[in-house]
């Protein structure tokens, strides 16, 4: 399994316990409560078809 780094973004939904990431490659990632993080979007390069 590859080693990203993570940095936090705030926003208002961390006081409920989602919490929103970006990794190295400016992908967006969630995380609720006490499970794992998640991918949420995929930069559009990765998505598209070549």
């Amino acid at each position: 399994m590859p080693n990203y780094y993570f940095r936090e973004m705030w926003t208002p939904l961390r006081l409920f316990g989602i919490r929103f990431y970006r990794d190295d490659q400016d992908r967006l990632w969630i995380k609720k409560g006490k499970q794992r993080r998640k991918l949420v979007r995929k930069d559009d390069n990765e998505t598209m078809e070549t």
